[in-house]
Parts: C-alpha cells; structure tokens; sequence
C-alpha cells in the first residue's frame, strides 16, 4: 500500500505521516509540499490514498493559498476517477467551492477537520482507503454558480469594482449586478438601514468557505 501525504507544514506532515504508519505499518508513506511536486508524483504512480491539506504552495518558492489546494483537489478527480482521497485541513468549509466535484467522484473521499481526535482521523482514513464517501461536515444546501464564486473573488480578491469585474469576465454591468442580487438572495443577504450590503457579503461569504 502507497499513501500520499501533502503538506507544507513539516511538523504537521511529519505527525500525519507517524499516524499512517502507526495504523499501516506495512504501508509506504510519502510526503509532497506543493501542488506541482503532487501532480508530478501522481503522473509517475497512483497511490492507494491521498492526505491533502488545502492550504499549500503552488511550487516551492509561492505562498500557501487554500485556492491552491482546492484546484489541487479538483485536478485529481478530474484525471483519477477513483482516486481515494482524504482532506486534513482547518479550512474544510471552503470544499463548498468544489461541492459538485465531490460529490461526481467516484474515489472514496472523506474530510477531516484538523482539530479532529486522532481517533477520528484514523477511522476517517480507513474509510477514504475503502472508498467510503463521508462528507458530512460539508452539508449544505447552497448552490452557488462558478461565475457567482468568480465575481465575488474578483471583488473581494482583486478589488474590483463592477465596471472592472463585467471587462474581466466579457460581461455587461447590468450582469454583474444580476450576479449580485442572486448571491446576495442565495446568502440571504437583503437591504437593510445602516449597512452596507457588500460588506456585509464579503463577512457572509468568508464565513461559508467561499472566500479564504
């Protein structure tokens, strides 16, 4: 058995890989830090199981982005349709980002809050490697379009105003502000005196993993 391990954060990598072999000692267990490094690795062998944080490097000289790690993610299911994964992270909420990728794979696929007891971590891996989907912490009943999710990360991101966000995504303005109403509604966001409604979806937005 070959588990794959992705973090940057040594002392957490080297915790996660005493854990697996704790609980597999005949397994192999092998440690990437970036998404580049994981993408290579995965080209040359599939491993039985995948440990991903989200919030890594896109190569060894970048910053840490949970974005990185997400497209990360959404990269392996995409070429490996049965690839098991386990997510081992303190920003799970933001997998809502990718929810319909999730839930197409066909891999076991199993999250993992990093504040979770050891025990539960284990028994999360062993059903990752048995192809168990267990998404529970992720339940949500948001749908929220990819050009919802682009033009808030355009304006919250960038900080682009609407003019600046219809150019960038070959739209008009009277778009844009449509995109606005329906993630606001989808937010349940809605005028109210005294505040300021894109303030106020910004806050509502990180607060549901939609921004990091």
């Amino acid at each position: 058995m070959e588990i794959l391990i992705v973090d940057d954060h040594h002392l957490l990598l080297n915790g996660t890989i005493d854990l697996v072999r704790d609980r597999f000692p005949e397994a192999r267990a092998i440690a990437t830090q970036t998404v580049e490094e994981t993408l290579d690795r995965l080209a040359k062998r599939v491993p039985d199981l995948v440990i991903a944080d989200l919030s890594i490097p896109d190569t060894p000289v970048t910053q840490a982005h949970t974005s990185n790690g997400l497209k990360l993610l959404t990269a392996l299911m995409e070429q490996y349709a049965d690839l098991n994964v386990m997510v081992q992270s303190s920003h799970i909420k933001s997998l809502v980002r990718i929810l319909p990728d999730i839930e197409n794979h066909q891999g076991g696929f199993t999250v993992a809050d990093k504040s979770l007891p050891v025990s539960e971590f284990v028994t999360r891996m062993e059903w990752a490697i048995a192809g168990v989907t267990h998404t529970k912490d992720l339940q949500s009943d948001l749908e929220f379009k990819p050009e919802w999710l682009e033009t808030l990360e355009l304006a919250f991101k960038e900080g682009l105003q609407d003019k600046a966000i219809a150019q960038k995504m070959y739209k008009s303005e009277r778009s844009i502000r449509h995109y606005w109403t329906k993630i606001q509604d989808a937010l349940g966001i809605y005028p109210e005196d005294g505040k300021n409604i894109r303030a106020v979806t910004q806050i509502r937005a990180r607060e549901l993993g939609l921004l990091d």
